[in-house]
């Protein structure tokens, strides 16, 4: 008896412990102790690497593969092939590639490179290293690799350089030898051709040597800076060293970025609560640009627990804006931003870069097949986020660049990889603009407040994952309890459109037969708005087959439910008894992307 009572009890005790469990997924971990020593006038640098590599997959690796990134500048390199065969060219890159001058390229050496102490062989391949290793590394064991290494900071160009258009003078991302992702999937050893980073988790113990002018502004915390302090170089005597050692530490990120500028002025406010400390570092240079800057501290504040409350908690202790960079580029407990901007366009861009630490440095699906996954999603909240500080919606704003893409038959499928669009163009709107639709059109199909616990649930569930696209399906349609794959394909692995239409309505003996028509091949379910002549309104809500359910009413009025509409059948007929319709529409919330929308509205 005892020993079927203990046995009951095990099982029981099994079956709550696989109710109460996250979905998982196996990660590789890396730990990088990094030390750098800087020459800032011929904008090169020495460095020494060691990392410890924890192999967790179920896989013995017999190769392992490094980014280089700053090789990516230089004369004929993937990058400046690709950007001068493209109609469309970013703005910061064009032609300059192929002009740089010796001192002006980028490049990073690898000088020795061993693994616990053997050496190894290794190949460079343009922007990646190929390293054979001396010893196989087995599932759930480690490895330390050695390196000494060398390299030129490019002049800037595309995120990362030396004296941007503001006059920063480092602007230091991807500047260090980087470990590949390898995943269920294996190696992801992608190429720098323009975009899109994907890495393993991991803690970086990082000193960067450099002249004792600079300020120093970067990912983690800095352990010295009661030591260094802040502005240090305003307080120069003659006992004051040539070069300063910043020492920073971070844990559990996927890369690590720093800047420096001898005029940086650095601000701190601090989130109530247990809220992170957020660091400003930028140029006063104009009292205008300072007025700016005070003011973004006060907004971002406001912003700040918006962001925890819809996104999830930000799980780190410290986050940087810093000036610097091409433009707007988020990195783990930081963003590098252009700071010379209108307060609007600096708050915009800050928001946007801020709340790709959910989607990007939390969540981090791989970028280079699930751009839109990080871009779109970072998107829709920083549109959101930014009409809770202006009290306005711009949730609908991408809609209309996604409509002229189409139109100009410029639309590729956003499950191409994101450096192989055939335009920036189609890139852009795609992963952004569509990437935001997809978010905002999935609360028209389940409704708001069912796609907005599912983004929290998500991130809960998802976090320091790397989630994929099936995984976010699976949390919406738990959460819903529809089914989504259908929408998914003929969004993300198609270019087919939605364009619903009204053919009719007709009004015989005391009712009116009411006539649809999908013009486009995307199936969607379909809300429609009765006005009659009384000026009262009712909602009629057309389920689609494939979903196998309904989401609940999220207006007001009253709503019929019609039968489902199947997805082959081009039109749909329905009749509306008593009351004459004064106008009938198809969609008036606007969030599902109907192409032609003269066509959704009709008054008697």
């Amino acid at each position: 008896m005892k020993i079927v009572i203990f046995i009951t009890l095990i099982t029981l005790n099994l079956v709550a412990i696989t109710t109460k469990a996250q979905p998982s997924r196996w990660q590789q971990a890396v730990s990088y102790e990094m030390e750098i020593d800087m020459d800032v006038e011929n904008h090169q640098f020495t460095g020494t690497q060691k990392l410890t590599y924890i192999n967790n997959s179920p896989d013995t690796l017999y190769k392992v593969f490094y980014h280089l990134y700053f090789n990516a500048f230089q004369p004929n390199s993937m990058m400046d092939v690709r950007s001068r065969n493209l109609p469309d060219p970013d703005k910061r890159v064009k032609d300059r590639i192929l002009h740089l001058k010796e001192d002006e390229i980028g490049y990073q050496k690898v000088k020795k490179l061993t693994q616990n102490g053997a050496k190894l062989k290794y190949e460079v391949e343009g922007t990646i290293l190929e390293v054979t290793l001396d010893k196989p590394i087995l599932p759930n064991s480690s490895t330390l690799f050695s390196m000494d290494f060398e390299a030129q900071v490019p002049v800037q160009i595309r995120r990362s350089g030396w004296m941007n258009a503001e006059g920063i003078e480092f602007s230091m991302a991807q500047w260090y030898p980087k470990m590949a992702e390898y995943d269920y999937k294996g190696w992801h050893s992608h190429p720098y051709v323009g975009r899109e980073f994907y890495a393993p988790w991991g803690d970086f113990d990082v000193k960067l040597n450099i002249d004792s002018k600079y300020v120093v502004a970067g990912t983690g915390v800095l352990m010295n800076a009661d030591k260094i302090g802040f502005g240090y170089a305003e307080k120069k005597t003659k006992k004051t060293p040539k070069k300063f050692a910043w020492h920073f530490k971070a844990e559990n990120v996927h890369d690590f970025v720093w800047a420096a500028d001898p005029d940086y002025k650095h601000d701190i406010i601090k989130i109530s609560g247990d809220g992170p400390e957020i660091h400003f570092f930028y140029q006063p240079e104009s009292d205008e640009l300072v007025a700016n800057w005070k003011k973004l501290q006060e907004s971002v504040k406001k912003a700040y627990p918006f962001m925890e409350k819809n996104f999830g908690k930000y799980p780190y202790s410290t986050y940087s804006i810093i000036q610097g960079g091409d433009g707007g580029m988020e990195y783990p407990m930081a963003t590098l931003i252009t700071g010379k901007r209108n307060f609007q366009s600096l708050l915009g861009v800050t928001i946007h870069e801020m709340m790709h630490t959910w989607y990007q440095m939390i969540l981090a699906t791989n970028e280079s097949y699930y751009a839109w996954m990080d871009e779109g999603y970072t998107s829709y909240a920083s549109s959101l986020t930014s009409g809770y500080l202006a009290d306005k919606d711009f949730t609908l704003s991408p809609y209309d660049g996604y409509f002229n893409l189409v139109k100009a038959g410029a639309e590729e499928s956003l499950s191409t990889h994101s450096d192989h669009f055939n335009s920036n163009r189609a890139y852009g709107i795609g992963s952004y603009g569509k990437g935001a639709i997809s978010i905002h059109q999935l609360g028209y199909i389940i409704g708001q407040d069912v796609m907005r616990k599912g983004l929290l649930k998500y991130y809960n569930t998802w976090k320091f994952k790397h989630p994929n696209l099936n995984d976010f399906v699976r949390i919406m349609e738990k959460e819903s309890g529809l089914e989504l794959d259908w929408y998914y394909e003929y969004w993300v692995n198609s270019t087919k459109i939605i364009d619903y239409g009204i053919e009719s309505v007709e009004n015989l003996n005391g009712k009116s037969i009411v006539k649809l028509q999908r013009v486009g091949k995307m199936p969607m379910p379909i809300d429609i708005e009765v006005t009659y002549e009384d000026n009262t309104k009712e909602m009629f809500y057309i389920p689609l087959g494939l979903m196998r359910g309904e989401k609940a009413n999220e207006t007001a009025l009253k709503r019929t439910q019609l039968q489902d509409w199947p997805w082959t059948h081009p039109t749909y007929e329905f009749e509306v008894k008593g009351k004459k319709i004064k106008t009938i529409e198809i969609d008036p919330s606007q969030r599902m992307a109907d192409l032609n929308r003269e066509n959704n509205k009709l008054q008697k």
